[in-house]
């Protein structure tokens, strides 16, 4: 079951009476929280009938007895467990899991990392109750993430802006999800979000980012990457050496890839890659310009510079420096 599926049925009023969200994207788990707290309740029935508390503050045996209490002029009770992660007495709730009222929604948000299921506590809640592991998204999942995310708010996205997105923000939801919220505050319903609008309202230049520096190296343009750097080494705020290797390792690894797949289908690469269909024809023109040779080359230049970017090996040179002499030897 989705996240989706259960914020629908929690908005139609069909609730469980534990729900133990737990995993590593805080995103889908808040999202889950904040529409049961929206929902469980009316807003005058709160005052005597919900409870949050924080984990790093909560003791199991408050937690039980607010659990367990009846509702005041109300159909249920609302008890709310946030940031259970730093919460020491999980496994002292098992009574309650086990044996949870019927008045009561019991909410755990656990944040950042998987609840141990071979603890008695979540298989005692998933008995009773509603057990959901938020997993991240992949990072080749997430330009269709940001595609549907954007769809369901009444817009649309071209694949530059979301290619944009996806390298400055990384596969954080909730601060991509906060952008792009921003975005749809200032923007017309129906709007179809470009780099320009990317770069007016959350500040990710449309030319001089990673995304293009690494454009510039794939097709081998010597002058493009070199102004993109220059820029970086003028603006050292705007990036950093680290993703810029990160990113350009990425991309020299898909093209050793394509070298020895040799002559399969876009759709058949994109699977193998696990990239979007739309980087596969970039990617193909790519490995025509560096031969497997060079690609293995350039690889060990990679982990040479990210080693030079940590102070491994560099003691004299400033970051501009090794990026201006780092591209000239990848693309020479």
């Amino acid at each position: 079951m989705n996240h989706l599926s259960i914020i629908k049925d929690i908005k139609a009023k069909k609730f469980e009476k534990i729900y133990f969200l737990h995993g590593e994207e805080a995103y889908y788990i808040d999202a889950i929280t904040d529409a049961i707290v929206e929902n469980a309740l009316e807003e005058h029935e709160r005052d005597f009938n919900q409870f949050i508390s924080y984990g790093k503050d909560s003791e199991p045996l408050s937690i039980i007895s607010q659990a367990k209490e009846y509702p005041m002029m109300a159909e249920r009770r609302l008890v709310v467990l946030k940031e259970a992660q730093d919460f020491k007495g999980m496994e002292d709730l098992l009574p309650y899991f086990e044996s949870p009222s019927d008045q009561t929604i019991f909410v755990v948000n656990y944040k950042y990392k998987k609840y141990d299921s071979r603890k008695k506590a979540l298989k005692a809640a998933a008995k009773n109750g509603l057990v959901f592991n938020s997993e991240k998204v992949p990072d080749y999942k997430l330009v269709d993430w940001m595609s549907d995310f954007v769809k369901s708010k009444g817009f649309g996205i071209t694949p530059k802006a979301n290619m944009l997105l996806a390298e400055f923000l990384g596969n954080d939801l909730s601060k991509i999800s906060n952008e792009l919220d921003k975005l749809q505050i200032l923007l017309e319903k129906g709007t179809t979000i470009n780099e320009v609008h990317i770069e007016e309202n959350i500040g990710i230049s449309k030319d001089y980012n990673v995304f293009e520096l690494t454009n510039a190296i794939a097709v081998r343009d010597v002058h493009k990457a070199n102004v993109i750097v220059d820029y970086f080494t003028h603006n050292p705020k705007a990036t950093s050496l680290v993703p810029i290797v990160s990113n350009l390792f990425n991309h020299f690894s898909r093209l050793m890839k394509i070298h020895f797949l040799g002559g399969q289908s876009r759709d058949i690469l994109a699977s193998s890659l696990k990239v979007h269909p739309f980087v596969v024809g970039q990617l193909t023109n790519s490995a025509k310009i560096y031969n497997p040779k060079k690609v293995a080359a350039n690889i060990a230049i990679l982990h040479e510079f990210d080693l030079k970017s940590k102070g491994i090996g560099n003691s004299t040179f400033t970051e501009g420096e090794l990026m201006k002499e780092m591209i000239y030897r990848l693309m020479h």
